[in-house]
This record gives C-alpha cells, sequence and structure tokens, in this order.
C-alpha cells in the first residue's frame, strides 16, 4: 500500500491534498517545523502523523509531495532522491490529480478562497465534489464528479494546470515581489486562459479581465450591464444580501446570500455562472448560498465582551477596502475599528498611498510592525511612514494591546497576511485576565 509523505505538510495548500488524499482511502504522513500553524488542526482531527523535518522520515515504498517553499537540496527530498522513489512537486501532483474530474480553478488576486470555498458548497449540494482551498481546507470524495480548487498566480504556479474550467474574480498587482508591473500580472493569467479546456467565467467589471483571449467561450458576469451575468437590484441587509440576476437582460431569478459588500455578490455571481454553464439545478443553487458558513481567515468573527472581533486575511488596499464595507454593512451602527499588520516590506513600499486611503474608511487605525519575508530586504522603509499618512493612526504593539478596550461596543478587524492572530490572541487575553 502506498504511503504519501508530504514535505512541509503544513503549508495551506499541501495541508488541503494531504486532507484530500486521506480522504480518498490513502495512508498519509508528513513533516515540516514544530512551530503551530492554524493548517495542522484539520490534519490532527484525522489522526495524520506530522513529524519534524529529518531524512530518517524517507523510507523505501513512500511516494514524495514536497512542498514549493523547500529547494531540492532539503535533507528529505535528497534521501528520496537517493532511494530512487518518486518525488512530486506540490503543484504538479495537483494537476494530475484533477484530471480525473471535472475541475474547476479559481484565480484571481482578490476573492480566491471565498470563492473557491463557495463553489464547492455549492456544487456539492449537486454532486459529489472533492476541494481545495486556500485556507487549508481539503475533503477528497472518492467518486467525486467535480474537483474544484484555489489556483495562485504567484510565480506563475498555476501554469502547472490545465482546468476544464476556470474562475477570474480580478486582476491586479499584488506581488510586487514577483510580477514587474500590471502587464506581467496580466501576461500570466493570459497564458493561464489558454490552458483552460472548456470555458472561463470572468469578472466583466475588471479592465484587465475584458482583455482576456481564450480557444473556449468566455462568459463575463459582475454588476455592469454588458456582462452575460449581471446581479441588480442588490439590497443590503445586517443578516446578508439579495439580489437578481439577469442573464444576457432576461430576468434569471433572485438569490440571497449570507456575506456582506459587493464583492461577495460578485463571488456567488461567479458561482451562479459556473452552475449555470454545468446545468446545475437553480433550486439547488439558492439553497445552497444561503446555508454557506465562510471560509478560515475571511470576515471570521466572534464577539468578545461588548465588542465583536473579526479576523481577516486582508493584505491588500482593495482587499482593506472590501472588507470595512462588510463591516459597515453588517454593522451600521457600530464604530469600525482596524488592527493592520503590513504584510512584506516590498508590497507596503508599493502600495503606502493606497494602503493608507483604503484603512482611513475605517473611523480608527492601529498599525502593527511591517511583516517582513526572509525574501526581502527592508531598506529605509518603517510602519512610521504608514502612520503619517492616515489621521489619527496610532502603533500598535503584542504588549500594548489593551489600549483596544476603550472602543468599548467597537467592531475590531484585525487585518493581515502574516502573523496579525498575535495581536488578537494578546487583547483576548488581556480582556479575559482583567
Amino acid at each position: 500500500m502506498t504511503v504519501y509523505h508530504f514535505v512541509g505538510i503544513k503549508g495551506t495548500g499541501m495541508s488541503a491534498l494531504a486532507q484530500i488524499l486521506h480522504d480518498m482511502k490513502n495512508t498519509i504522513q508528513g513533516s515540516d517545523v514544530e512551530k503551530y500553524f492554524f493548517t495542522q488542526a484539520e490534519l490532527e482531527k484525522r489522526d495524520i502523523t506530522i513529524l519534524p523535518f529529518d531524512q530518517n522520515n524517507i523510507q523505501e515504498g513512500q511516494v514524495i509531495i514536497a512542498g514549493n517553499a523547500f529547494p531540492d537540496t532539503h535533507e528529505e527530498i535528497v534521501a528520496a532522491r537517493e532511494l530512487n522513489l518518486p518525488v512530486y512537486r506540490y503543484h504538479h501532483f495537483l494537476g494530475d490529480l484533477m484530471s480525473r474530474h471535472t475541475s474547476i480553478a479559481v484565480s484571481g488576486a482578490h476573492g480566491k478562497t471565498s470563492t473557491t470555498g463557495l463553489l464547492s458548497h455549492v456544487v456539492r449540494g449537486a454532486y459529489p465534489t472533492s476541494y481545495l482551498i486556500g485556507d487549508g481546507t481539503g475533503n477528497g470524495v472518492e467518486d467525486s464528479k467535480y474537483f474544484v480548487f484555489e489556483s495562485c498566480e504567484y510565480r506563475r504556479h498555476f501554469l502547472s494546470y490545465h482546468p476544464d474550467y476556470a474562475i477570474m474574480t480580478n486582476i491586479d498587482f499584488d506581488h510586487p515581489d514577483y510580477f514587474k508591473d500590471i502587464h506581467d500580472v496580466f501576461s500570466a493569467f493570459q497564458e493561464m486562459a489558454l490552458q483552460v479546456k472548456k470555458g472561463i467565467i470572468a469578472c466583466g467589471d475588471d479592465e484587465q479581465l475584458q482583455k482576456i483571449q481564450a480557444k473556449v467561450p468566455v462568459i463575463f458576469y459582475g454588476l455592469g450591464e454588458d456582462n452575460d451575468f449581471q446581479a441588480r437590484n442588490i439590497q443590503k441587509a445586517t443578516d446578508g444580501t439579495t439580489f437578481d440576476v439577469f442573464v444576457r437582460n432576461t430576468f434569471y431569478g433572485t438569490f440571497r446570500i449570507t456575506g456582506y459588500g459587493n464583492h461577495s455578490v460578485l463571488n456567488a455571481l461567479a458561482v451562479i455562472a459556473l452552475c449555470h454553464y454545468e446545468n446545475i439545478d437553480v433550486e439547488i443553487v439558492k439553497e445552497q448560498l444561503t446555508t454557506f458558513k465562510g471560509v478560515k481567515r475571511r470576515f471570521s468573527q466572534k464577539t468578545l465582551g461588548s465588542q465583536i472581533i473579526i479576523d481577516d486575511y486582508a493584505h491588500h488596499p482593495t482587499e482593506i477596502t472590501a472588507t470595512i464595507e462588510a463591516a459597515r454593512q453588517k454593522y451600521p451602527e457600530r464604530e469600525i475599528v482596524a488592527v493592520f499588520q503590513p504584510h512584506t516590506f516590498t508590497r507596503t513600499k508599493k502600495f503606502l498611498d493606497e494602503f493608507a486611503e483604503s484603512l482611513q474608511k475605517a473611523d480608527q487605525v492601529y498599525l502593527c510592525d511591517i511583516f517582513g519575508s526572509a525574501r526581502e530586504n527592508q531598506g529605509e522603509l518603517s510602519i512610521q511612514d504608514l502612520q503619517q499618512r492616515i489621521d489619527g493612526a496610532e502603533l500598535i504593539s503584542v504588549m500594548t494591546t489593551e489600549v483596544l478596550k476603550r472602543h468599548t461596543t467597537g467592531v475590531l478587524i484585525f487585518m493581515g497576511a502574516g502573523d496579525i492572530q498575535k495581536f488578537e490572541k494578546a487583547y483576548e487575553k488581556e480582556v479575559q485576565v482583567k
């Protein structure tokens, strides 16, 4: 019996893939650093063995799946090659796996994870569906018809895939440490579009996506009237959002979603368009949309005393704006407080003014030190450069989170892609101790 060994099993994609293969009745183990990552919770639920890195983890009879973050010189990969074991990079293995199903790739600078989560939830209401979400969640079904997965443009990783369908939510300049400019990002998506086999569902409100060329039909969705699928009569309430969908100007149906903000409407519209194209029963689609609970670290909320705490992965100005907009819709009467940790010096430097503009939409802003990447140089940049651009912004550390108590009925949004959660945990501890 094959044993799959994952090198770097706590990575979000790796963890999700390990869960899928486990659910498909394979034997799984993996190795990683000993630091705790939220992705390991789902692995532990399935009793998947997680070992510290060690070349002795590699044994005869294993198939090795290596995370993209680990070079060929990693001790476990070297040991596997010495034993002549098959070694697959994560994205190549995933490409092979999805070819056995109707595969749907979800790509875009923003909204990938939420849209992948929503799509997999809706489609599995109709057919057995395996899915891999970038929040570290995966689920495998042995006889699944569909394989829904998040595919990332960073370092052009998504070019490893030739999916049946692709949903493209938007094209934005988000990784200045890799892409040269927006044109470079577009070229990656354009190359991806030519690898899609059946159809592309693209947001027509995005001016970059309007230029996409493909060998398959491109169906556009959005709020603008030139789209094939258009949302009209959007009604925003504190308990969700309702809107009408028109297909090429003909009324199709009224849909209700649990999400907030226009970005949630667009994500749902992409899912509705894909399901329409695949002839999935519209009543099932409507029902599944109303029962979606969201994905990890995307507007995840809880109550702390008289305050609301929201945890969100937003790390780009577009995402910050969308998250604050969603909070205002759900909590129109409350003070909105942004606690933001910039992620990488390259991104912070590139978008300093845009970060300031988006954060100003909150009533009060607190800033945490920049979370740097090991690959980059800090240069002259510091968090004070952002603070100076935002009226009344205050700096905060793990030791000074008690200042947040002054917002007695506030909505505290902890945003970032680094370790912003340690600030949230420190504050929760502060509140519980007193």
